[in-house]
């Protein structure tokens, strides 16, 4: 099993006459969903509400095939992100103070099944304490032989403290296996350097695997061992970028599991063709994901 760790929220999304809709969202939440969609067993540990929006993830996670079982019920308000587009890119405004998600305790979280094989972190709920200690905590307990990815998603303006925020990140990029970050990510952790540069930096922190987007540019798998590998984009018409970098995430994880390559020892010893396949299937995924509204992944269907 795969078992993503961060929030779950409602998107705010305005329609073609500026009305804000909700939309079920949250980078964990829709690497989980896209995960399930691709019928990869999946859960997911967040905070769910007892309010009528949590009902509406609950409802959205279920018919993903997400497992809620280890999620964190309250009733505390969902977390809502106010979604601004424009030529197609996304920006948020969030309203997360005391919510269901951003006040988890590391008491709050049930103990990791057994058979879970990967772990997955990131998202805004490691912006801000409690739940940002709470998961780095968690993912600092993961036995060795447990893969753990990371995707911090970086959104400045929602960080409260810039410096324990960089501090936290590094904790976690040091004990994760794979990190993924886009070119605008890796530019705010390390604002000096070119690309390759950065990248070998991050790998010298302890990750195994950097996996860097630089959306329609393509993405790149940097290996510790010194292994590179490429692949372009997939053309898509674009309607927004909500949900692509999530989507990404999940087709890397299930392209992995599919190789029985989800492992940290699998990492050091991957191959040119498994990484190549990996990226490809991530690609489309988030190819698909971008042509239509909102954080929709595809179905393992679509693919085929």
């Amino acid at each position: 099993m795969i078992l993503c760790a961060g929030e779950a929220l409602i998107d705010m999304i305005p329609n073609d006459s500026g009305a804000y809709v909700p939309h079920v969202g949250g980078a964990v939440l829709n690497t989980a969903v896209a995960l399930g969609r691709l019928g990869e067993d999946v859960a997911l540990i967040t905070g769910l509400s007892s309010d009528p929006f949590g009902a509406m993830i609950k409802d959205h996670l279920t018919a993903s095939h997400v497992s809620t079982a280890q999620a964190v019920r309250s009733g505390r308000n969902t977390t809502l992100a106010f979604v601004h587009l424009e030529n197609g890119n996304a920006t948020y405004t969030f309203y997360d103070a005391e919510t269901a998600t951003r006040d988890i305790q590391p008491i709050d979280i049930a103990s990791v099944p057994a058979g879970t094989n990967a772990m997955f972190f990131g998202g805004i709920s490691l912006c801000n304490p409690p739940v940002a200690d709470t998961l780095l905590d968690l993912a600092l307990s993961q036995p060795a032989d447990r893969l753990v990815m990371a995707d911090p998603n970086i959104r400045p303006g929602f960080v409260s403290d810039q410096d324990g925020y960089r501090a936290r990140l590094t904790k976690l990029i040091r004990r994760a296996d794979i990190v993924k970050l886009s070119d605008d990510d890796i530019g705010w952790l390390l604002p000096d350097g070119d690309l390759s540069a950065k990248a070998h930096a991050i790998l010298n922190m302890g990750a195994k695997m950097l996996l860097l987007t630089e959306g329609g540019d393509g993405a790149t798998a940097h290996l510790a061992n010194g292994t590179k590998v490429r692949v372009a984009a997939e053309k898509a018409q674009v309607i927004d970028t909500v949900g692509a970098g999530d989507t990404f995430n999940a087709g890397c994880l299930a392209a992995l599991r599919r190789a029985d390559a989800l492992s940290p020892a699998a990492i050091d010893a991957l191959d040119e063709t498994t990484i190549t396949d990996m990226l490809t299937l991530a690609a489309r995924t988030a190819a698909i994901t971008v042509s239509r509204a909102g954080a929709n992944p595809p179905w393992q269907s679509e693919l085929e």
